[in-house]
């Protein structure tokens, strides 16, 4: 399936405001803004989360980039164009999992 029917079958975010990726020692690697271009990754990480206990486990990556469909492929082809994914492959390549905390709107 294509990434926006991928979307369609995650659940609401409305009352997400943000999406903080935090590092084991609880450090801040990086927040996405719940806002129009974001918001499907906020979707996509809000979803593994849910399913792999708060965190971002290299499965919980390799199911996001099946999630990502076609945009998992520009990825690859385009370092850093998509650095929601290219986070998802720094999970699977390192091993390193990031917990999940979600501020509230």
């Amino acid at each position: 399936m294509a990434f926006a029917d991928n979307l369609q079958q995650l659940p609401s975010v409305d009352h997400v405001a943000e999406l903080q990726l935090r590092d084991a020692q609880g450090q801040l690697v990086t927040a996405i803004p719940n806002q129009p271009g974001k918001a499907g990754s906020v979707r996509v990480y809000h979803a593994l989360a849910a399913r792999h206990g708060g965190q971002i486990t290299v499965a919980a990556a390799h199911e996001g980039l099946a999630l990502f469909a076609e945009h998992t492929d520009a990825a690859r082809l385009h370092p850093g164009s998509h650095p929601n994914i290219d986070r998802l492959f720094h999970i699977i390549d390192s091993g390193e999992a990031l917990q999940v905390q979600l501020v509230q709107r």
